[in-house]
């Protein structure tokens, strides 16, 4: 069940810089999946990457994706605050 204190400003964000509206369960549901593991491999953060950007209907290009791992993996992400992930995600 989505936690109720997650912060607005990380919706609102989305709705703005894509025009979507995301629930809070939506954002669960794909957080569900996602794993320390899943930080450490190109082939999952790739596709975690493709569900977010399907998520808010927003094409990623090809280097972007590149940039988005290298600076997922070379950051000191503590990867179980999924909200520090979603805001070095928006300022891409």
């Amino acid at each position: 069940m989505p936690d109720k204190n997650m912060p607005k400003d990380v919706l609102n964000v989305v709705k703005k810089k894509t025009g979507k509206n995301v629930t809070e369960k939506d954002i669960y549901k794909l957080a569900s999946g996602v794993k320390p593991s899943t930080i450490q491999s190109d082939a999952q953060l790739r596709q975690l990457i493709k569900q977010v950007a399907g998520l808010v209907n927003v094409p990623v290009s090809e280097q972007t994706t590149i940039e988005l791992i290298d600076a997922i993996k070379s950051s000191k992400l503590n990867t179980n605050n999924l909200e520090s992930l979603m805001k070095m995600i928006m300022k891409k």
